[in-house]
């Protein structure tokens, strides 16, 4: 809804001002089909051109990242530390049969309680690598901190293809506008035998050029890739969680403590209330009871 409502924002502070100075708005609308052919289609051109289908897709699918911001909400952080709770607490206590829910999630009683989580494939994958690892004595606390940090740098790199796509397009609009412009321009000395306000015409529509890729840039397209980038890092919070639950365990923290250094490295606006969570935490010990 924010996103909906800062789109308004621009194109009413922009234009009504434009209204209110005394300006038409026949001229630009007469010349935006043209001028939004060159400019868009250069820019699509140069997008298609710059980036692999991969990172087509994915930032036609990221940009609805703008209006539904980020994935994981106040609750999804509550139920991953109730997860890791259970998983944990069962894998101390019986390290068998935990095997059953970390080699097959899709069908573990423990995972099914969260099908949020559930579906995300990394968030699932992630939980039950290290926790096999876990198993299998690969239990270094420092090594697998390591590597958990680089296999996020990683997927946090390729989340923010969209975000540089974006923004590479962004920086190419302006330019892209003074070539439509300089077009304008070259049909308007082609006619500098017509009438005063002929050509003053004419240069204005040339000037829509200058004036639409400036506006896409830094009033849409470039604001679009700073909000993809920070949903895609907040969501990233998520992931780390994760991280500083399993590297606790491995250090062989008590079970709610390695869940309270979740919390409190949990963002301030997405953390969850310590006695909300100690009361999930109390419910669950009493159905496994």
């Amino acid at each position: 809804m924010i996103g909906i409502v800062g789109i308004l924002v621009i194109f009413v502070m922009v234009f009504g001002g434009y209204l209110a100075a005394g300006g038409k708005l026949g001229i630009i609308m007469k010349a935006l089909p043209f001028e939004m052919m060159m400019i868009g289609g250069a820019a699509t051109g140069a997008f298609l051109l710059s980036n692999d289908m991969g990172t087509v897709k994915q930032t036609a699918r990221d940009i609805a990242k703008v209006f539904k911001g980020p994935k994981w909400k106040h609750a999804d952080y509550r139920d991953l530390l109730c997860l890791l709770f259970e998983l944990i607490h069962l894998a101390r206590q019986n390290p068998v049969a935990i095997e059953e829910h970390i080699e097959a999630p899709a069908d573990s009683s423990i995972f099914g309680k969260y099908p949020k989580i559930l579906k995300d494939r990394e968030a699932v994958a992630l939980i039950s690598d290290t926790l096999r690892s876990a198993s299998m004595n690969y239990d270094d606390p420092h090594q697998v901190e390591e590597v958990l940090e680089k296999r996020m740098e990683a997927n946090l790199h390729h989340a923010l293809h969209s975000s540089h796509a974006l923004q590479s397009v962004a920086d190419a609009l302006p330019a892209l506008g003074i070539v439509a412009a300089v077009l304008g321009v070259i049909k308007t000395m082609a006619s500098i035998d017509q009438p005063p306000e002929v050509l003053g015409k004419m240069i204005g529509g040339a000037l829509v050029g200058t004036f639409l890729g400036v506006f896409l840039a830094y009033g849409l397209v470039g604001p679009f890739a700073n909000k993809v980038k920070a949903v895609v890092e907040e969501d990233g919070h998520f992931y780390q969680l994760i991280r500083e639950v399993l590297v606790a365990n491995l250090h062989n923290h008590a079970t709610n403590i390695c869940i309270e250094v979740g919390r409190q490295n949990t963002p301030s606006h997405a953390r969850p209330d310590f006695n909300d969570l100690e009361e999930s935490l109390k419910a669950i010990k009493q159905e496994a009871a």
